[in-house]
């Protein structure tokens, strides 16, 4: 007696085409958790005010680049991560040189496109000398004697010769340390997307042999 046996469609295909949704579904899988982490990032940056373009910095990448793999995976980073990392973590800021973080007030105005002025910049711009008054509660501060405020709420160089609307004006605080609030939840974002990642591969591999 004879067996034959034949297997149609032919197994090794059928593999084959199996391990190919398989690599689809993977690859479509992790683009989706990283664009949704990325968009779930952005959001959380332009929710707590931190403007759109620090949300923006925000990208993603799916690897490989080119084709598709079951080893795909998905990267989702910053291009500002030292800003971005300081108000997901809210640490504590101290002055580099150990001393004080001088923080402008209103009344310093501003440097060329919007840039903080600091105190000898300050100076050489106003024309004004800057006096340091300590105190024990509270900020300690650096001041211009003689200055007055001009229609844009900035300090300026008095030209009063009767003494009218002169005055003392704090130009910087001086602090030992800041303490930055965290704003941000980088992290729950991230978790939610690693756990999306098995559901929208059996999404993906349903969809791919159904098409």
């Amino acid at each position: 007696m004879k067996l034959r046996l034949d297997i149609d469609p032919d197994i090794v295909a059928m593999m084959a085409a199996e391990i190919a949704a398989g690599e689809r579904a993977v690859t479509s899988a992790m683009r989706e958790a990283g664009t949704g982490l990325k968009t779930a990032w952005r959001g959380q940056i332009t929710g707590a005010g931190l403007g759109r373009r620090l949300a923006n910095s925000i990208r993603s990448q799916t690897y490989p680049k080119a084709g598709e793999s079951l080893n795909a995976a998905a990267l989702v980073w910053s291009k500002a991560p030292v800003i971005v990392g300081a108000h997901d973590t809210g640490p504590l800021i101290r002055s580099k040189e150990g001393f004080w973080l001088v923080i402008p007030t209103e009344a310093a105005g501003r440097g060329l496109r919007g840039a903080k002025l600091i105190p000898g910049e300050w100076e050489r711009r106003r024309g004004l000398r800057l006096r340091f008054v300590y105190r024990r509660t509270g900020p300690s501060l650096l001041v211009a004697d003689r200055a007055r405020i001009n229609k844009r709420g900035q300090a300026v160089a008095s030209r009063s010769k009767t003494g009218r609307g002169v005055a003392t004006v704090p130009i910087f605080l001086l602090v030992p340390q800041v303490k930055l609030p965290k704003r941000l939840d980088l992290d729950r974002d991230a978790a939610r997307a690693h756990d999306s990642v098995p559901g929208l591969i059996v999404a993906n591999w349903v969809e791919v042999r159904l098409t």
